[in-house]
């Protein structure tokens, strides 16, 4: 496997266009439309809100129920949530633009929108935006990035990445582009992330893989405890690559769904590290435990600790906060028995052993934890399941970016 420089459009046969609709401010890109050249199996994941977004109620259908799907309408601005009837009705009216455009299926078409909960979507500019970004649809890098900053809403940043792996002696790429920063808590943010690729893989299978892979990537992320009402993953498989159907779990589909998670991974800590306000990405390792189970709800409670991740921000290795967050996490362990670690590009230090503070530069600490990524390990010495999550430090920046975000 290796990575390569691209995004959606990375795969043969995809192409995207981003622009602005009109949905935000004048000029700035809110509009995004990916399409795929031939109909494609999709698979993909979503939001456990109870309160649940229009599109996610339509994607819901469209890849549970339906054989193929071969485009992808995204806005930003606004999120198309707590919109009622009216609002999943603006989905099929937008699948039915999408339709006329490109020819295909109206049941093909898979919506997302993300922004302020609330409002309805201004269905014209939506209809007219497509209208718009049809002719503009390319395989490029240009195409891809430029979709890539359309969907963004609080992001700093697009989000992308790309892989390539040799499945049957064909080369099959894996391209994703997403977008997070704030309302991150996923548990399959305002998180939404398309993955497509061009390997020959049975819906049933690719559905299986992106299960698979989801729980340990986009589901260890959070930047604020809160799962949004639109979280989506939509992963597209159009087959032309020409690599022998995966239509098993046999060598080659470990090879597909260990590239399918190093993108999901990346993109995952890509939306941890663009945190709102963040001024670095905290990862938690929890190792030693007795099962994964265990593991994944201690690494994501300290993650989720408000102290915790403010003495991130603080560059202070107030080691009892992680500590405390571990201990009110459910699970249980011995105080008594932990060793913790931090670590950076600018090195590693032992904190505590068996529980208990070790003699350690408080200088040293705080330059480790001064740079852009900070890793917290966690050994609790009970067995040998382990897991990562990732979040962010907690800054003044995040309390601004939220107070003014609908005005």
């Amino acid at each position: 496997m290796k990575k390569i420089e691209g995004g959606i459009t990375a795969a043969k046969g995809f192409q995207a266009a981003g622009g602005a609709a009109g949905i935000k401010k004048q000029g700035v890109k809110d509009m995004a439309l990916v399409y795929s050249e031939v109909p494609c199996v999709a698979a993909g994941t979503f939001t456990t809100n109870i309160v649940k977004a229009a599109p996610v109620k339509w994607d819901q259908e469209i890849v549970y129920n339906h054989p193929t799907a071969q485009a992808i309408v995204c806005n930003s601005g606004i999120a198309n949530a707590c919109t009622g009837e009216e609002g999943y009705g603006y989905c099929r009216k937008t699948a039915e633009a999408a339709s006329a455009a490109l020819s295909i299926p109206e049941d093909s078409v898979l919506v997302a929108s993300t922004g302020v909960i609330g409002k309805q979507i201004p269905i014209d500019k939506i209809a007219a935006g497509v209208e718009m970004l049809k002719p503009q649809l390319a395989a490029t890098r240009e195409a891809a990035a430029t979709a890539a900053q359309a969907i963004m809403t609080t992001d700093t940043e697009p989000k992308e990445v790309a892989v390539q792996i040799e499945i049957g002696g064909k080369t099959v790429t894996i391209g994703s582009m997403c977008k997070g920063s704030g309302m991150i808590h996923p548990n399959m943010c305002t998180m939404l992330s398309f993955v497509a690729t061009d390997a020959n893989i049975s819906k049933e299978m690719l559905q299986k893989a992106l299960s698979e892979v989801v729980p340990d990537t986009y589901n260890m992320v959070s930047v604020d405890g809160d799962t949004s009402t639109n979280d989506t993953v939509l992963l597209l498989a159009n087959g032309l690559a020409g690599n022998p159907e995966i239509t098993e779990e046999n060598e080659d589909y470990k090879i597909f769904k260990e590239a399918l998670f190093e993108v999901n991974k990346t993109q995952a800590m890509h939306i941890a590290g663009d945190g709102e306000g963040a001024t670095a990405l905290f990862e938690v390792t929890i190792q030693g435990a007795e099962s994964k189970e265990q593991a994944v709800t201690l690494a994501k409670s300290v993650i989720t600790s408000s102290l915790t991740k403010a003495a991130i921000f603080g560059h202070d290795a107030n080691w009892g906060r992680i500590l405390c967050a571990m201990g009110y996490s459910g699970a249980k362990f011995d105080p008594e028995n932990v060793d913790l670690y931090f670590e950076s590009a600018a090195g590693k230090l032992q904190i505590i052993t068996k529980g208990v503070a070790v003699d350690y530069s408080e200088e040293e600490a705080t330059k480790i934890l001064s740079e852009p990524k900070v890793t917290a390990t966690a050994d609790i010495h009970m067995g040998e399941a382990t897991a990562t999550a990732w979040g962010c430090d907690l800054t003044y920046d995040y309390v601004k970016i939220n107070a003014d975000y609908r005005s």
